[in-house]
């Protein structure tokens, strides 16, 4: 994955067995989405891996190109190669150009295949928030000012673990499969759907994924310093692929708001997870 990206990743991926994993039993497909979107955002690499996850819980053909919803209400979809007479993409290093095209839009998607798409770019986010994570912290070690490692400072110390304690976070909330939403102490009280509570989940799960990343990327743009801006260093390309992974599907600040939305309208906070 690390050898190549884009319109040479994803047949290689198929080859290796990509469909299969994700069409075979749902335990199969529950190991393969975290690992493989959680490598892309690692290894910084891209390839049209979320229009199959939102295939294949909509119940159509995998391959096929989705409108994807981004933030600020408008609409992005995947491309191979650069779009004829669509001069700017979302992100140079991303093949994701703006469309009006919205036929089979998520409006018209089961809710499962938008539950599917967040937590798989839960994922993706999480995998990006540690490669910044990395690249922060080996600077940190190597870099030396007056006499010691840049890393023995408190206050470089304090951003990279603060970065590290909500990445974990946002993985553990991934991680959890829903059970009966419901809250023991008002068992009168309407109980959602199981798969209200499911999107309810998913919903929170990219929202903590998109604050961890765009957290590390803040710490970390400050325990590098000047040259995490520069063009020749990888951070940028990271936080530039967070900045629009944040912004598909409902954006954190978006996302945090619909939760709230939900939470006030069903007037108590539902037990997502037994414990």
């Amino acid at each position: 994955m690390s050898a190549t990206t884009g319109a040479g990743l994803y047949p290689a991926l198929c080859g290796l067995g990509w469909h299969d994993l994700l069409t075979g039993p749902e335990d199969t497909a529950e190991i393969a989405v975290p690992l493989v979107f959680r490598l892309l955002g690692e290894t910084g690499r891209h390839a049209p891996l979320l229009d199959d996850v939102i295939a294949h819980a909509a119940g159509r053909p995998l391959g096929e190109r989705t409108p994807l919803p981004f933030t600020g209400g408008t609409w992005v979809r995947w491309a191979d190669e650069r779009p004829v007479g669509v001069p700017e993409l979302v992100d140079p290093e991303l093949p994701l150009a703006r469309t009006n095209d919205t036929t089979g839009a998520v409006a018209a998607l089961p809710a499962a295949a938008t539950n599917t798409a967040r937590r798989a770019l839960g994922w993706w986010l999480v995998g990006s928030a540690r490669a910044m994570l990395e690249l922060a912290r080996r600077h940190a070690l190597e870099r030396h000012q007056f006499g010691r490692p840049v890393a023995g400072f408190q206050a470089v110390r304090h951003r990279l673990a603060e970065s590290l304690v909500a990445v974990e976070g946002a993985e553990a909330t991934l991680a959890v499969s829903p059970g009966d939403a419901h809250h023991p102490a008002h068992p009168d009280l309407h109980r959602p759907r199981p798969e209200d509570s499911e999107a309810l989940a998913a919903l929170l799960a990219k929202a903590a994924a998109g604050r961890a990343a765009l957290l590390t990327a803040r710490h970390c743009q400050q325990v590098l310093g000047g040259i995490g801006f520069t063009a020749e260093h990888e951070f940028h390309r990271h936080y530039k692929r967070t900045l629009v992974l944040d912004g598909l599907f409902g954006s954190t600040r978006e996302l945090t708001r619909e939760a709230g939305a939900i939470l006030r309208d069903l007037g108590y906070a539902p037990r997502l997870a037994h414990l």
